[in-house]
């Protein structure tokens, strides 16, 4: 079970941004000691070199002001004064030829067997001693020398404090890479328990903004916007089933008592043929209500097969406009149709029919007696637009924005036959063409629909 556990952290990105973090800080630290080590012990032998240079010009400057004695009581002056640096002093006449050894005290006193032979003018370093000589003026030499171990004591504590320093980096890194996961995927981890959340039914759970405005606060925003969307289409899709369900269940109903009452017996054969007829009609009814929900949905989700070709716009028009004139006149309305000459468009003609139908049939039902009906077509902007215009009872502002909602019927639409269904179908079909619908309407004032379509359908490019 452990192992299980562990072998699930070890593949999280948590984890992983833990491991990266700590392993860059650790080796940049080090890294950086490294460096540091580098140039500390470059600094301690160049300022080594400096001082052995520098004494070495002293010695060599008292020697040949007060010759050799001078230099005895100089060398002795320092020893007395505690000076520890320059620890060896050497004047020979030649290679091998030594004349004088003197030693400061040191912690680590140096014999003249430990130095070997070192070539005039040359800096070299023997058994931790650095060399410098110079010439003096009756021929002879003089070596100085610095030894190296406080500058190895300085570079070993160095070396020590280094060894002491990283462990604390080490924990320092882990923690640091721990709270530089937790900080970064905290929106991430809100993204999971908010879809944990959604996933028991908790609809309206949304990702809590941290307000950085940096790339995880906008991906939280967009998923929110994403939820908010969901669950509006989950809101419309229920309510689409109930009110589906509700108007099923009335056909359905009545469906239902004509085939019960057929069945009694004693009905005579005129009895038994009005209640086929009427069970083919609610048959009739219910079938209509679904293909035309599911010509909607072919619509809205780009499944729709439209069969496009050249349409003559002002033929469509004046065609629909025929079929429903009877029915105009019935109600005592005029109807005015308005067309371009010669005005034609790629678009799926059944389809584009369907449209300026339920239009008309709705502009029919909802414009009351010795009232006006305009049916107009024009070309604009290389858009062809259709304007459907009544006198009828007007729409509300608030509903508006609900006359496309599937199945939606307004108060004052109740009590007319249909299906709910005719504006979402008009709209879908349209957008299908890749074209726009608005509607301006006041309550009492009528009705303005206008269409824009595309003269020359995209769909065929």
């Amino acid at each position: 079970m452990l192992l299980s556990r562990l072998n699930r952290v070890r593949h999280t990105i948590g984890f992983k941004l833990i491991l990266w973090y700590s392993s860059i800080f650790i080796l940049s630290t080090a890294l950086l000691f490294g460096l540091a080590y580098l140039l500390l012990a470059s600094t301690v032998r160049k300022k080594d070199r400096e001082d052995v240079h520098q004494k070495l010009a002293e010695y060599t400057a008292q020697y040949r002001t007060g010759g050799l004695e001078a230099l005895k009581r100089e060398v002795t002056f320092e020893g007395r004064t505690g000076r520890e640096s320059l620890f060896f002093i050497r004047v020979r006449g030649g290679p091998g030829d030594s004349i004088l050894l003197l030693e400061l005290p040191t912690r680590k006193g140096v014999r003249e067997e430990q130095i070997q032979e070192s070539p005039i003018q040359t800096n070299i370093d023997v058994t931790g001693l650095g060399i410098e000589s110079a010439s003096l003026n009756d021929g002879l030499f003089l070596d100085v020398g610095k030894s190296a171990q406080d500058s190895q004591d300085l570079l070993e504590q160095f070396r020590e404090l280094f060894v002491i320093f990283m462990p604390p980096v080490t924990i320092v890194g882990i923690i640091g890479g721990w709270f530089l996961s937790s900080r970064s995927l905290r929106p991430i981890r809100n993204i999971i328990q908010t879809t944990r959340s959604i996933t028991t039914g908790q609809m309206n759970a949304r990702v809590p903004l941290s307000q950085t405005g940096d790339e995880l606060d906008e991906l939280v925003s967009l998923f929110n916007t994403m939820l908010g969307k969901i669950e509006g289409l989950i809101s419309g899709m229920r309510g689409s089933l109930d009110n589906v369900a509700h108007d099923l269940r009335t056909p359905l109903t009545r469906l239902r008592g004509t085939a019960e009452m057929a069945l009694r017996s004693g009905q005579d054969l005129e009895t038994l043929r009005e209640a086929l007829a009427d069970s083919v009609e609610e048959a009739d009814r219910i079938l209509t209500m679904l293909n035309t929900l599911m010509d909607i949905s072919e619509a809205e989700t780009g499944a729709m097969k439209l069969e496009i070709e050249s349409v003559d716009l002002s033929l469509l028009l004046e065609e629909v406009a025929d079929l429903y004139r009877y029915v105009a006149e019935d109600k005592d309305l005029s109807m005015i149709v308005k067309t371009g000459i010669d005005l034609r468009l790629d678009a799926d003609r059944n389809r584009l029919r369907q449209v300026v139908a339920n239009l008309l049939d709705n502009a029919i039902k909802y414009t009351p007696g010795k009232g006006s009906i305009e049916l107009e077509s024009y070309s604009e902007d290389g858009r062809a637009v259709i304007v459907v215009r009544d006198t009828g009872i007007g729409i509300s502002s608030e509903e508006k924005p609900k006359i496309w909602h599937r199945l939606y019927r307004g108060d004052q639409s109740r009590s007319q036959k249909g299906l709910g269904l005719g504006l979402s179908l008009v709209r879908a079909v349209i957008h299908a063409h890749q074209g726009q619908i608005e509607v301006l309407s006041e309550p009492g004032s009528g009705s303005t629909f206008t269409l824009y379509l595309p003269i020359v359908s995209a769909i065929l490019r």
